[in-house]
């Protein structure tokens, strides 16, 4: 979790560095951890990201630091795989545990900063949650970048998650908003498990946590889901190594041919493993 802290900088503030500055407004922040926030990028002064701890302050000026999980992980992010390049798009396959896109706390080692410094101009046109794992698509030009939004907004393309739920699901088709918007889902049981189900969910439209929040608003939480799972959710076993959600496939008319286009990306290791371990209470 995020905890947000935010001050003006004082008339006794002036001169100092950014990073002498919030040790004295920050409780148990020590100088050399607000060094490690500024660099991360979760420092913002006026409303203006800043990543240079030296930076004197003058009275008056308006400072908000986010701290959070970044702060705390020191190994390297983990590295996503290219599933198709060209000129127009890459479609990539998100590890669980990268963040797609900066955040308030940090704005490197997300996935949208790790493909920007290898293939340089790229665009964000979507994300999945950091314990989500699986497909994502990300524009390389302006005009690309506007087509595939387009198509998100038009709800034309094709996103189908596979899931491990809690209890016994029947299809259905979840049609229930999210924050007052309009979210809708589609459930179809793929594989009857102990305890669970294997289903596949589509998306009809996109909200943040959608699959989540519908699947726990039926009593059928995703494994794994420590935020909307419940009860329900916890005394789930074997407990899976993270959140039991995979963006499997993803489809839509390529921004520059037009052309239907599709791929799909099989469950990663830990969850294939795992997944094993749980068709594996049928026998024991």
């Amino acid at each position: 979790m995020s905890t947000k802290h935010s001050f003006e900088v004082a008339q006794d503030d002036e001169g100092l560095r950014l990073d002498q500055v919030i040790p004295k407004h920050v409780p148990g922040l020590s100088r050399r951890k607000a060094r490690a926030v500024i660099d991360l990028g979760g420092v913002f002064v006026d409303r203006a990201r800043v990543k240079v701890a030296g930076r004197p302050m003058k009275p008056g000026q308006k400072v908000e630091i986010t701290l959070g999980g970044a702060i705390e992980r020191t190994e390297p992010p983990p590295e996503p795989r290219i599933v198709h390049e060209d000129a127009a798009i890459l479609v990539v396959d998100k590890p669980a545990g990268l963040v797609t896109a900066p955040t308030p706390e940090a704005s490197r080692g997300d996935l949208l900063d790790q493909l920007a410094r290898k293939f340089g101009e790229v665009y964000l046109v979507h994300r999945i949650d950091l314990p989500t794992s699986g497909l994502l698509v990300f524009a390389r030009t302006r005009e690309a970048n506007k087509r595939l939004g387009d198509a998100f907004k038009s709800h034309d393309v094709d996103r189908e998650y596979r899931a491990v739920a809690v209890g016994e699901v029947a299809a259905r088709v979840i049609d229930r908003p999210i924050d007052r918007k309009r979210a809708v889902t589609h459930i179809t049981p793929i594989e009857a498990l102990p305890g669970a189900t294997l289903v596949a969910c589509r998306l009809e439209t996109g909200r943040t946590h959608q699959i989540r929040i519908h699947l726990a608003g039926e009593g059928h939480p995703v494994a794994g889901d420590r935020t909307h799972g419940g009860e329900t959710e916890r005394a789930f076993r074997p407990r899976p190594p993270r959140l039991a959600l995979h963006a499997m496939v993803l489809g839509f008319a390529h921004p520059v041919t037009g052309e239907r286009v599709r791929w799909e990306a099989p469950l990663p290791p830990d969850l294939a493993t795992w997944l094993e371990a749980v068709r594996q209470r049928k026998s024991s």
